[in-house]
């Protein structure tokens, strides 16, 4: 509906005005000091985006880790946890924590980032952990949160998919905006999947080797996996680049969607068939714990812009101290 014909925008377009206005008057709010933005004692960096949905934010997040680690940073990662059934937050977040309890994408960033990651709703009280926790940490990235103002941040970084971009341009409901497009005017930097436009960083995702969900020191290419076509499953915000990636690769698939984090089961990946099922890395870190032989992942790395590096390290070099 968001990413169609515009008309939808049109008749729910009533709608989305009082939603833009509370929007506005509540940045407002923490702009002029009337509600207040919290600093914890390191320099945040948020990676968030103006639409609801996936856009790549955290391959992006992971590339930065890696980034600042290069340059001597120690950075430290807080996620939302979302949809985490923990019953007390903040929590801290390995690579074998229960994604149930603390939310997939948190446990994605432990997994691959090697670095500290707390999750938690309230961005402030899982930073102000995570600095406890790990009193080297001297930079904090924040996977999400360009809407949680309570948390200030020295830099933010929207994520935007260059082939959606803002679909009618609405906020909700018309829309799918969080925030209005003037929103970006304010943001640091603007990172786009795909086709970016004058003034924006590119970022492409990149993967190409399978590796097991059941064991994942076990790789293939994907023309090792079968002759026939393969279930390719995903319960992200939008499967359609995933499956297209798949399909770049030389495999035929049957698309499977489930929806955004969906808590995948056993019974969820049995399509009658032995054929090789192949799933998103995020996926992956929910299903590792009944997957079979037959059940692969695809990993991707973030390829950004080379000139987001130097420009983002001048800003940090230049953010107030904490």
């Amino acid at each position: 509906m968001w990413y169609g014909p515009r008309a939808w925008g049109r008749v729910l377009a009533p709608l989305s005005l009082p939603y833009a206005a509370a929007v506005r008057v509540r940045r407002g709010l923490f702009r002029r000091g009337m509600r207040p933005s919290h600093r914890i004692g390191a320099p945040v960096v948020v990676v968030g985006n103006i639409a609801v949905g996936g856009t790549g934010k955290t391959p992006l997040v992971l590339w930065l880790v890696q980034r600042l680690r290069a340059h001597g940073y120690r950075p430290g990662v807080i996620c939302a946890g979302y949809r985490g059934t923990a019953s007390d937050w903040p929590r801290r977040v390995r690579g074998d924590s229960d994604p149930a309890e603390v939310g997939d994408e948190a446990v994605l960033v432990a997994k691959r980032s090697g670095c500290p990651v707390v999750a938690g709703p309230d961005r402030v009280a899982a930073a102000r952990a995570l600095l406890l926790q790990e009193t080297g940490c001297d930079v904090v990235l924040s996977d999400d949160g360009l809407q949680h103002y309570r948390l200030a941040r020295d830099v933010e970084i929207a994520v935007l998919d260059g082939q959606r971009r803002h679909g009618t341009g609405w906020c909700l409901p018309a829309g799918p905006l969080r925030e209005p497009i003037s929103r970006l005017d304010t943001v640091d930097f603007v990172v786009v999947k795909g086709a970016a436009r004058s003034g924006e960083y590119r970022m492409n995702l990149t993967g190409r080797i399978l590796r097991r969900v059941a064991d994942d020191s076990v790789a293939a290419r994907p023309g090792e996996l079968s002759s026939r076509p393969v279930h390719a499953v995903a319960g992200i915000g939008n499967p359609a680049p995933f499956f297209g990636r798949l399909r770049d690769l030389g495999l035929r698939i049957i698309p499977r969607t489930f929806p955004d984090h969906h808590p995948f089961s056993a019974r969820d990946l049995e399509f009658g068939d032995e054929r090789p099922v192949v799933m998103t890395e995020k996926d992956a870190v929910k299903c590792r714990r009944f997957a079979s032989r037959r059940h692969w992942y695809l990993p991707v790395e973030a390829e950004v812009d080379p000139s987001l590096e130097p420009d983002l390290l001048a800003r940090l070099s230049g953010a107030p101290p904490a």
